[in-house]
């Protein structure tokens, strides 16, 4: 397997380059509060997603094919354009939100008989791909009709605890890829897990027997592997328990806040290599990629790591003005960069891979790869800068 950049699943290589996008749905409105600019970022991650739907790997669903998801693009996408909309006074989704949406409904009707995202890992993709198709699927709903779930989230969730494992955790996609696809992911996809039961509003407190029993063994095993995680698998526990409750204590919670802010880089940044260790699925030292990745490099402040911390600790409670919350935003607003792979112009959030730098050199033939940890940064770089609901 190569060492391509972090998620970098569902990706065919054979598929021919992408065609223009479509224009990015976004408004003009001058966004007064911050330096960024919240229309290109928009327009970044709408061309990111078309070039997705393009050429990632297609999955037979039904009687027709959907594109698998990702970690690195999809899913942060989910997350961020959604509150772009709102901050930019648009109720109506966007043409990638909606397309996301239908191929995503079209995965849970079929479940028992599609395709999944790996034949030689079965139970790794279900497990990945239950927890990703419920985070979905209870955003929406959120969005939509908060006071009720529909019948395609129900059934989700039916999914979700079929697949859960007896630990409380779910098998989740391991290609030795840092921090999406690796051993150390497990802990991060029982936390998306949490996020999501906590979208599903008004479940996670629901009477049934298999609610009382997925949702206990959820909390019990993030719990009871909690201590053992490094900061970037806390760092979304963190995150998750502003959705689910019962997950961390006020004394975790304060005690993994100043964590964090302790590890803050002098220029306000944090960098993702920091928020280690990483193994990589390896099961003793020295640990370590295929690829040579520049330590000195990944040391330095980066947007996705910068961004995501913001984010986590605006949501779990700390006020934009707050010092360390401020040195973080002042970082990612001189940071949005433009930027160029093959024609596309964009401006956007640059990062690093912890595998293998392909953002920055290298190229395995397909240029746009070397923009998946660029993805991610920019939907949380824009989450960590819009106002926090």
């Amino acid at each position: 397997m190569l060492a391509l950049p972090l998620f970098a699943v569902c990706i065919s290589p054979a598929l021919a380059a992408s065609s223009d996008p479509a224009p990015s749905q976004v408004s003009n409105v001058p966004d007064k509060r911050t330096a960024w600019d919240k229309v290109t970022a928009a327009k970044y991650l709408d061309d990111r997603m078309d070039l997705w739907f393009v050429k990632a790997k297609k999955l037979r669903t039904g009687q027709e094919t959907t594109s698998c998801v990702s970690c690195h693009t999809v899913l942060p996408y989910v997350m961020a354009r959604p509150a772009l909309r709102k901050a930019s006074g648009i109720s109506k989704p966007t043409p990638q939100e909606a397309r996301l949406l239908d191929e995503t409904l079209r995965r849970v009707d079929t479940y028992g008989n599609h395709e999944p995202f790996y034949k030689g890992k079965v139970e790794q993709s279900r497990g990945t791909e239950a927890v990703l198709n419920l985070l979905i699927l209870a955003g929406e709903d959120a969005r939509q009709n908060p006071q009720a779930l529909s019948g395609p989230t129900h059934k989700a969730l039916e999914e979700l605890w079929k697949e859960q494992r007896a630990d409380g955790a779910w098998d989740w996609l391991d290609f030795g890829l840092e921090p999406y696809e690796s051993t150390d992911s497990l802990y991060y996809g029982a936390a998306l897990a949490a996020m999501a039961v906590g979208n599903a509003n008004g479940y996670a407190g629901g009477a049934g027997e298999s609610n009382s029993i997925g949702l206990g063994k959820l909390r019990s095993y993030l719990k009871a592997n909690y201590a053992d995680q490094n900061l970037y698998s806390k760092g979304w526990m963190l995150l998750a328990s502003t959705r689910l409750s019962g997950l961390l204590n006020r004394e975790q919670k304060d005690a993994l806040t100043t964590e964090l802010q302790r590890r803050q880089n002098d220029d306000g940044g944090w960098s993702l290599y920091k928020l280690g260790p990483w193994t990589w699925s390896k099961t003793g030292p020295p640990y370590g990629p295929e690829g040579k990745p520049d330590v000195s490099l990944l040391s330095k402040s980066d947007a996705y790591a910068t961004g995501l911390i913001a984010y986590v600790l605006r949501q779990a409670g700390l006020p934009a003005s707050h010092p360390g919350v401020k040195r973080a935003t002042d970082w990612l607003e001189a940071n949005q960069r433009e930027c160029q792979i093959d024609q596309s112009h964009w401006k956007c959030w640059r990062t690093y891979s912890l595998n293998y730098d392909h953002e920055h050199g290298g190229d395995d033939g397909e240029p746009w790869r070397r923009m998946f940890m660029s993805d991610a940064a920019t939907a949380f770089a824009a989450l960590a800068l819009m106002p926090s609901d």
